[in-house]
């Protein structure tokens, strides 16, 4: 009972941090960001630069998927602007599981307690938004930190670890990867917790990418929800984001193996946390390549698929 409490303990404070941290930053940012987005995405390369540049300040590609929903739906982008955008944002946001598998958690009481320093001490909203910032990222870690402590005493739980034998399958372990994501609503939640697993020995390197996998997967749940009383061209960028995760995740399960392979070759001997950080990254930049050359075609298909509604004649 003390290890669930410890667990859900973790994952509410990662969670609240999560959150407060991307509508802080949207705060500090979200004018302008939407300006950059506007100004930055005349071109394909611009648009993927942009939505992981935004993405990485933001902390969240679900938050910049939705903002490029909002944008589309207004008329300031083009749904083939959004498409760069949404590519870039997938990149983006696997630069916070490269600093997840950094073993920094038992240092989250500095920026906790220089933000609140900085916090009483301001005079400025934007000193005082910055101060969040920072106290939110302390959270941020030490709420993982605090599931890492939690899940130390399953390392000799037998049940436990025939369990998490099992997501070494690869469509349980994306299943399970993808029904967490749903439920708490934040991939960078989920794969936190596979690294915050992964480096306690509890979860094996097949069974992390198989719920990262997943991951990629659930993150569409939200954006496809902002996309309702949208208009088509904001929906078609919904559908682009889930087409986009689906093909790559489908991609990723036929080549599971290899792709495995790959990795600790890649890695050498870098730490099984940092070989899933990797993994991460590398999936999602080479979905984004490999969609590339076919955006135009894709850009047509939706086209035809979601028309724009004819306008009633008065």
């Amino acid at each position: 009972m003390e290890i669930i409490l410890l667990v859900i303990g973790g994952l509410s404070l990662f969670l609240f941090a999560v959150n407060n941290l991307s509508e802080t930053l949207k705060e500090l940012l979200g004018e302008k960001s939407k300006k950059w987005m506007s100004y930055l995405t005349k071109n394909l390369l611009a648009g993927i630069l942009t939505g992981a540049v935004v993405t990485i300040l933001l902390d969240s590609s679900s938050a910049v998927i939705i903002m490029t929903i909002v944008l589309v739906n207004s008329g300031m982008i083009t749904f083939r602007q959004s498409m760069g955008v949404v590519m870039g944002a997938n990149i983006g946001t696997t630069i916070s599981s490269q600093i997840i598998a950094l073993d920094i958690g038992q240092w989250s009481p500095i920026p906790i307690f220089v933000g609140l320093v900085l916090s009483f001490f301001a005079k400025k909203a934007e000193v005082s938004a910055t101060a969040k910032v920072i106290i939110y990222f302390g959270i941020l870690f030490f709420g993982l930190y605090t599931m890492e402590r939690a899940v130390e005493p399953l390392k000799n739980h037998e049940q436990f670890i025939s369990w998490m034998t099992r997501l070494e399958n690869p469509l349980v372990g994306s299943g399970t990867g993808a029904l967490v994501t749903l439920i708490i609503q934040s991939s960078s939640a989920t794969v936190g917790m596979a690294i915050t697993l992964a480096k306690k020995s509890l979860l094996t390197l097949p069974a992390g990418i198989a719920v990262m996998l997943g991951a990629e997967l659930g993150t569409c749940s939200d954006t496809l929800l902002a996309t309702i009383r949208s208009d088509r061209q904001a929906i078609k960028t919904g559908v682009f984001h889930f087409t986009f995760n689906l093909i790559c995740i489908c991609l990723g399960l036929i080549t599971f193996n290899s792709y495995i392979q790959l990795i600790n070759y890649i890695s050498g001997t870098a730490s099984i946390e940092q070989k899933i950080a990797t993994s991460h990254m590398l999936f999602n930049l080479a979905g984004v390549i490999l969609f590339i050359p076919f955006v135009p075609l894709i850009e047509q298909v939706l086209n035809k698929w979601l028309p724009e509604k004819a306008k009633a004649v008065s």
